[in-house]
């Protein structure tokens, strides 16, 4: 079984503050979010995070009103050098999948890089990493970050 982790995407008017509220919600329930990606339309923007607890920060979130969506994601660990992650996606589309979106971050407690991938077959994705020698990170791994 794929190691995917859980994602928060929570729609968020766009209007000022609308952010703000949202990660005072989660600060106030002692969530930390450790990646975040927000993508918007005219209307509303579409706040994708990683946190540390995500069925807290679920609960937490809906109980404020907010709307909430949880997707399947992999966290892909890549050295922190250049072409590192050209060749994780090399190896991706050398086996046809399909990215419908990413985002990275970094931190100091390692020497790694994450990109955080939805693809449209994550257990396919994580299989074919994994028999390349890349194992996706476990959420329980990015809690410790």
């Amino acid at each position: 079984m794929a190691k995917t982790i859980d994602q928060i995407s929570v729609f968020v008017e766009n209007k000022a503050g609308s952010l703000v509220d949202i990660t005072r919600i989660l600060g106030d329930a002692n969530i930390d979010i450790r990646a975040m990606s927000l993508a918007d339309t005219a209307d509303f923007g579409v706040l994708r995070m990683i946190v540390d607890r995500p069925d807290d920060a679920v609960l937490a979130l809906r109980g404020n009103y907010c709307i909430v969506n949880v997707t399947k994601v992999i966290a892909v660990p890549i050295t922190d050098t250049p072409g590192s992650l050209s060749k994780v996606l090399t190896l991706l589309a050398d086996h046809d999948l399909f990215i419908e979106y990413s985002y990275a971050f970094i931190t100091r407690q390692s020497k790694n890089a994450y990109v955080i991938f939805r693809l449209e077959d994550n257990e396919k994705a994580a299989r074919v990493l994994m028999e390349n020698g890349i194992v996706p990170a476990s959420a329980e791994e990015l809690s410790l970050i």
